[in-house]
């Protein structure tokens, strides 16, 4: 369909990604959508203009009562490093190139029309918890904005496509995802990029709205840096201080807490919508071998400083910080209670720890079981035997480690996946489809995973926290993990984040989850599972699900007919 002879469009799934050189092959479109209330769903408009020089495009657009129609470009960003070299062949590129991911709101100099090459418009749906149920247009006109050329012609008549989609809005809500979703979240490289102090007016301005980004994206939990996050960070090095708590060493040695920052950052999380709260690490990552980094007013024969009195230098299980840790949670349990969040707060020890570090997650974990011993405690692993050993009774276990875990199961089962997941499972990066990104909502709902959780919402630095990275021009953290691991937002103009397609594909895998649960809940398991495996035609695991966006599509619309016939449709 085309109005004119130098502009061809395609209506695509959110699950494709337009390469510039390629024509999207439609794997999975629909021009009828459906949704739940208060759901987001997500359409493309992929485009591609053969004048022979660049022009604009603008865009009009309209939905029905109770949808919000928003349209966005897709911006290419560099990828340097897009896979390991121990990779599966599913990979769209495996040399550096330019990918889509950047999604980047239409200004008023419109969208570009690049000659030769296909680009695309990202297009969502935002249908709020009120909207009526039923079936309605939504349109979308894409309008040329060039002038005559410089031989005298006009590249188009002015309408570029009209396009056409209906949304199905079910008579049923979207329910709160029912389990813990976590992207961990780095306040240290907001503070660096924006250039503004740590907990300053300013810093707490910006850390609020990526929070609310996250939240509305489908994150529930939220990483709070009670001390300076002891993660990604070199052995001897030091990230910046985002300390919530205040401390302060007596002349005698004893300590005092001040938690006024604390209260104001579960405060903010809870006006946003944050459920769970992760109290950073206690002790140093990959094996509890040493302290946080921790900075304290120290008095000292009646002067006082403040200064850094752990750290890497600092002996995980030595009697200094055994003392300072047990007196910190004598006083930060009870503001816990204070605040009525105590049951919703997650607690580390030490992130990834291996097996041969068994020794000294055990004696970390010694010194605060007994005061943790009735909150949640959990770390990621790949180890099965870690976890046999009873160290972690709810275990964080990556993706492609999970299959011991499912044939003696814990009673509570995470799971993750980051750099090191980059063969035949789902992840996130630039590089991959779609539809590896979206299939994970399935998977979780399937094996009936207690929790999610991912290292890098917003990580602008480079590998070991050396120095910070442009994340517009550098997506893998100097070339260390593939591109797209490191975060899910850009660090947008005035503190405002900018989305990803990979961050919107995630907030549909979880919806996904949601409506899975739903229909669960007005049925049973075994109908949801029908709905799931139906469309597989074989094995729904870890590593064999679709590997067609249209195959994951149908999956959804299975599970949203099975709802509408049990709900029904007003009007």
């Amino acid at each position: 369909m085309c109005a004119s002879n130098n502009f061809q469009y395609k209506v695509l799934s959110s699950m494709e990604k337009v390469l510039p050189g390629r024509t999207p092959s439609g794997d999975g479109a629909r021009r009828k959508l459906s949704a739940l209330k208060g759901e987001t769903v997500s359409f493309q408009i992929g485009y591609f203009w053969s004048f022979a020089r660049k022009g604009r495009g603008s865009v009009k657009a309209s939905a029905p009562e109770g949808t919000m129609v928003r349209v966005r470009k897709v911006e290419l960003v560099p990828c340097s490093y897009p896979c390991h070299l121990k990779r599966d062949g599913g990979y769209l590129v495996t040399e550096p190139a330019l990918l889509p991911d950047l999604l980047t709101d239409i200004d008023d100099f419109g969208f570009p029309l690049v000659s030769g090459q296909w680009r695309s418009l990202w297009v969502d749906l935002e249908v709020s918890g009120d909207a009526p149920a039923g079936c309605f247009p939504v349109r979308v006109i894409l309008e040329d904005r060039n002038g005559p050329s410089e031989n005298g012609d006009d590249p188009s008549d002015g309408i570029l496509a009209d396009v056409s989609v209906q949304l199905e809005v079910l008579n049923a809500q979207l329910p709160p995802l029912a389990i813990p979703h976590t992207e961990w979240f780095h306040a240290d490289c907001l503070a660096d990029y924006y250039h503004v102090e740590v907990f300053s007016e300013e810093h707490w301005e910006i850390v609020e709205n990526f929070v609310r980004t996250a939240v509305r994206r489908g994150c529930n939990m939220l990483l709070t840096p009670v001390f300076t996050p002891p993660l990604d960070t070199a052995v001897g090095g030091e990230r910046r201080t985002v300390q919530l708590v205040d401390v302060t060493r007596c002349e005698d040695g004893t300590y005092r807490f001040g938690f006024d920052r604390f209260r104001r950052w579960v405060q903010m999380g809870l006006r946003c919508g944050i459920r769970y709260f992760e109290i950073s690490h206690l002790f140093s990552q990959w094996g509890a071998v040493a302290a946080p980094k921790i900075e304290a007013w120290d008095w000292q024969q009646g002067k006082g400083e403040n200064r850094k009195i752990f750290g890497w230098d600092t002996d995980a299980s030595g009697p200094e910080y055994s003392g300072f840790l047990r007196a910190f949670l004598d006083a930060f349990l009870p503001v816990l209670s204070e605040l009525e969040i105590s049951d919703v707060c997650y607690f580390h020890i030490s992130d990834e720890p291996s097996q041969d570090q068994l020794s000294s997650y055990l004696a970390a974990k010694e010194i605060v079981g007994e005061q943790l011993k009735d909150y949640h405690l959990i770390d990621a692993l790949s180890s099965y035997e870690f976890y046999k050993t009873g160290a972690i009774k709810e275990p964080v276990c990556s993706l492609d480690h999970l299959e011991p875990f499912f044939k003696d199961r814990p009673e509570k089962l995470w799971t993750y996946y980051c750099t090191a997941q980059c063969v035949d499972v789902s992840n996130r990066f630039i590089a991959l489809p779609g539809y590896r990104t979206r299939v994970l909502g399935m998977q979780l709902y399937k094996y009936q995973i207690d929790g999610f959780l991912h290292w890098g919402y917003n990580f602008y630095n480079s590998e070991y926290s050396l120095y910070p990275i442009d994340p517009y021009q550098c997506t893998d953290s100097d070339g260390a993990f593939p591109s797209g691991d490191p975060f899910l937002v850009y660090p947008g103009k005035g503190g405002i984040p900018q989305e990803s397609m990979r961050l919107m594909l995630l907030d549909e895998s979880f919806s996904d989850l949601r409506a899975m649960y739903l229909l669960e809940q007005l049925s049973d398991r075994e109908t949801v599972l029908n709905c799931l495996e139906e469309e597989c035609r074989g094995a729904f695991t870890i590593t064999e699900y679709p590997h067609t966006a249209e195959a994951q599509q149908r999956i959804r619309d299975n599970t949203n007919l099975a709802i509408r016939n049990l709900t029904g449709v007003k009007g």
